[in-house]
């Protein structure tokens, strides 16, 4: 079987890298699976769907994080502040992973 040979720029690959070191973590990948069809959410009702147990102070961190580098995008309304996925092609990851037999 021949293997087709991409060609990616450096820009791509570096953006790429970007986006998937910042969900590289069950619970980042978690997040945009709720957020995938339950979105926007604030940061309580995030943690509340969230499988394991979890802290404020650490969603709101992975939620920073994940902003803060173009996954997720927020906005504020009174003192809330609801969260949604910034380009929803990230999604797609979800079917790769699908395809991946990774056991």
């Amino acid at each position: 079987m021949k293997l087709t040979k991409r060609k990616f720029s450096i820009i791509k690959l570096q953006k790429v890298a970007k986006i998937l070191k910042t969900i590289s973590h069950p619970v980042k990948l978690e997040i945009l699976e709720i957020l995938e069809s339950n979105e926007p959410l604030d940061v309580s009702t995030i943690c509340s769907k969230i499988s394991n147990e979890c802290e404020i102070s650490m969603m709101s961190h992975h939620l920073s994080k994940m902003k803060d580098n173009g996954v997720l995008i927020s906005e504020k309304k009174g003192k809330q502040v609801y969260y949604s996925i910034n380009d929803r092609q990230l999604l797609n990851i979800f079917d790769c992973m699908e395809k991946c037999d990774l056991t």
